[in-house]
């Protein structure tokens, strides 16, 4: 049964700005600091640009420095239990900054936080956090820092301010924060309906509710006219786009509406579930000539009883043709994927099946993953049948497969002259800029900083498994 789809109104937002105008009122005079520290996806830096938005409203200026915030803010990701680990070491060593100024405020958001169990445990072993929420409730942080303002200013008063509400909204006009001018982030859904076996996000984030489609085009029209190239589309299952909206509306439209706007820019989007991606998609991805040739298609398994145990909805079979299909309507198109070793009851020959899966779709580059157990979730419950050897050696093979196909694609650009949008400052050696072709590939460049947010034709002299290398032309 769909779950009513619930708006926060215009007026609620108001009163959100009403609260930072009198927290930054009552910060006073002289520069305020504030940091957010973000893991996980870009789902999870888009929700910290919208949290840089309010610090700022309130009169704080973001820097990276802990030791010069007042409010450190740390938004945390649930997906690998890699990254929560990390969170936990790094909030405990927030230790000593609170011992040395009690009076800051340690905040801790996100995925992790949307777990009654992790609240549970920041509540008892972590007391240098003074305010804990989760990701539904992050158009709420203005108020929900008043009042840990609040009861934090209390002599001898050791409350804190805990909140986690279970249903998510559609949230429109609060205020970003973005890193960077020339690629940005824009949300058009939040949650997620699959609930894949291993996955916690539709526990953490609740389910599908997408954007109306006319504030997601306004929001890229806005972007444009600001001057941004790049725009990447999130949500955890774009195909899936439009459901429950009154408007008859889906992700193939959307993609052409916003290809309809005026300017010189590109189109991205992430992530994509095989089930869920059609003709329809491809065919609007071929029209449109500023969306990327390139789609993010997450196959986590080559073997079919693995695929039923995860809950995907597809099998290898119909994996092939969905990948064969889009290559069909979009010629040069990077296909990129996500793979799962070590599922609960994985096989040697279930992992034989997707590393002859991945050297027959020949993906461009995989991200390549152990399976993490994540309490909550149906998997976690499934005894392991393969040792941690047994699963590194076949999580090395996988990588050793996946960067000998990468770097002999890449190979295959050497020679050639490729459009680029020249989007940073680079980081490899004498290459001092970095850039991205239509497709997403990493091109490393020389030349003027002042290139930077400009097209560019680079032709390819080199590459290696992760990156070409080119010289303007």
């Amino acid at each position: 049964m769909a779950l009513a789809r619930r708006e926060i109104a215009p007026e609620q937002i108001k009163e959100q700005m009403a609260v930072c105008a009198r927290l930054r009122a009552a910060r006073g005079e002289g520069e305020r600091f504030a940091m957010v520290d973000t893991y996980g996806c870009q789902q999870n830096e888009s929700d910290s640009e919208i949290l840089r938005g309010y610090l700022r409203e309130m009169g704080y200026t973001v820097t990276d420095d802990e030791q010069a915030a007042e409010v450190i803010v740390v938004n945390t990701c649930a997906v690998r239990e890699h990254a929560q680990m990390r969170v936990f070491g790094n909030v405990g060593a927030l230790t000593h900054i609170k011992r040395e100024h009690p009076e800051r405020i340690v905040v801790l958001c996100g995925c992790m936080a949307q777990s009654e169990t992790i609240r549970e445990q920041i509540r008892r072993s972590y007391r240098m956090v003074d305010l804990c929420f989760g990701p539904n409730d992050i158009w709420r942080f203005p108020e929900l820092l008043e009042r840990t303002f609040q009861v934090h200013g209390l002599p001898g008063n050791r409350s804190r301010v805990f909140e986690a509400t279970e249903e998510g909204a559609v949230i429109e006009g609060v205020p970003r924060a973005r890193d960077g001018s020339v690629k940005a982030w824009l949300t058009i859904m939040n949650g997620c309906n699959n609930f894949c076996s291993y996955c916690i996000v539709p526990y953490v984030r609740g389910r599908e509710r997408s954007r109306r489609p006319e504030e997601v085009v306004a929001e890229a029209a806005a972007l444009v006219a600001a001057g941004y190239r790049d725009i990447t589309l999130l949500g955890q299952n774009v195909n899936s786009y439009g459901r429950g909206l009154d408007e008859k509306v889906d992700f193939a439209d959307l993609l052409r509406r916003i290809n309809a706007i005026e300017g010189d820019f590109r189109i991205r989007f992430m992530t994509s579930h095989p089930k869920d991606a059609t003709e329809r998609l491809f065919e609007a991805m071929a029209e449109c000539e500023k969306c990327a040739p390139h789609i993010h298609l997450p196959v986590q398994s080559g073997s079919d009883r693995i695929l039923r145990a995860m809950n995907r909805h597809y099998t290898r079979s119909q994996y092939l043709t969905v990948a064969e299909t889009a290559r069909r309507y979009i010629p040069g198109l990077v296909l990129t994927t996500d793979v799962i070793v070590g599922f609960p009851g994985e096989t040697e020959e279930d992992f034989l099946d997707t590393l002859r899966l991945t050297e027959e779709v020949e993906f461009d580059s995989m991200f390549t993953f152990i399976y993490s157990r994540r309490p909550g979730t149906p998997a976690a419950e499934l005894p392991d049948n393969a040792s941690r050897e047994e699963i590194q050696s076949r999580f090395d093979r996988l990588v050793e497969s996946a960067n000998a196909v990468s770097a002999r694609l890449h190979r295959a650009q050497e020679g050639k002259t490729l459009r680029v949008l020249i989007d940073g400052p680079g980081r490899s050696g004498e290459y001092n800029l970095s850039s991205r072709t239509a497709g997403g590939r990493l091109v490393h460049l020389r030349g003027d900083e002042t290139l930077i947010g400009s097209w560019a034709d680079a032709r390819i002299t080199g590459s290696n498994t992760y990156a070409l290398f080119g010289e303007l032309v």
